[in-house]
């Protein structure tokens, strides 16, 4: 059984001198800088910040965030790299706060091997992506993209027929903070929810009438399959060709989790003959995407890694401390 996860986590990062309060603070992370209570918030903590407000997407490179950060103490970032070759050439940075909850692209032996630390909170926007998760699932099961595009061209197609979710199996591959709230959101629609989780989250399961299973009976029996799990050596590429096909014929894959974790021309090949009758994407193997005939798919529903975009979440999310 793994360790009960604390809402609040840091690397476990160990310094000689206590941290003092960074006089230089870097936020590469456009996301920040759309909330405008955010942008003053710190500006008035921290009078010479920097904030990334003219909306560039730094984190295409590592170049360009080593530069952005150069000479500052410490950064505020979201999908920008912080490893090895980034530190290295950073010996100013103390302190990095993530933006978000994923870490898939910060090396935490990196972090440690240069002593900066790292401030997150662990399911800060848990209950935003769990409500895209859901509306990914109706917006799938009830054909809302393809008559949408038919509505817009100027066509008034005869209702398609779709399926009640709440007649619906759904499993559940990944149940921690985020797999919780979607599953206390499905509990209003009466179906029947799937666990797939390493961790043993029985009383969870109990209190919301959730059935434990293992992967394979998951994916033998969920007309929905919604991904929650993290990027490791074991689950990138996971959902490829051969877990696809063991997917219930016709049923609806969800991921708004992380694009590695699915092989996209396997998922694009099977959305194409309908071996998988839709997906509800968040995430991407590439960001921005770059497959636009896996993106024109009328049984597709895509949505630009916006799962944590709400006013909430990023105001949750921007106020995380970072650090002592």
């Amino acid at each position: 059984m793994r360790p009960r996860r604390t809402a609040y986590r840091r690397a476990e990062i160990p310094r000689e001198e206590p941290i003092v309060k960074p006089d230089r603070v870097a936020v590469p992370a456009y996301a920040f800088a759309q909330m405008e209570a955010l942008v003053e918030e710190l500006g008035a903590a921290y009078p010479g910040c920097k904030i990334n407000t003219e909306g560039e997407r730094y984190y295409l490179s590592e170049q360009r965030v080593i530069e952005y950060l150069d000479g500052f103490d410490a950064a505020i970032v979201s999908f920008e790299s912080i490893n090895e070759r980034v530190l290295s050439a950073l010996p100013d940075l103390k302190v990095v706060s993530k933006l978000g909850v994923g870490l898939d692209k910060i090396d935490p032996a990196a972090m440690k091997a240069h002593g900066v630390r790292l401030g997150w909170r662990a399911g800060v926007n848990k209950r935003s992506v769990a409500e895209l998760a859901l509306a990914l699932m109706l917006m799938c099961l009830r054909h809302v993209v393809p008559l949408n595009i038919a509505m817009r061209a100027g066509e008034r197609p005869l209702p398609t027929l779709g399926r009640e979710l709440s007649a619906c199996t759904v499993g559940l591959h990944g149940c921690g903070n985020i797999g919780k709230e979607v599953a206390r959101l499905l509990g209003p629609f009466g179906c029947s929810v799937l666990a797939c989780d390493i961790a043993d989250y029985a009383d969870f399961y109990a209190i919301h009438g959730i059935e434990a299973v293992e992967m394979d009976e998951m994916l033998a029996r969920a007309d929905v399959v919604s991904l929650h799990l993290t990027v490791t050596e074991k689950t990138r590429g996971l959902y490829g060709a051969a877990v696809l096909d063991r997917m219930k014929p016709g049923s609806v894959l969800i991921n708004t989790a992380r694009g590695a974790l699915v092989d996209q021309d396997a998922l694009k090949a099977r959305l194409m003959s309908g071996r998988i009758g839709a997906a509800g994407l968040d995430v991407f193997a590439v960001e921005p995407p770059d497959d636009p005939e896996l993106l024109n798919l009328p049984s597709l529903v895509a949505t630009p890694h916006s799962g944590a975009c709400t006013v909430d979440a990023r105001l949750a999310m921007g106020r995380t401390p970072c650090g002592d």
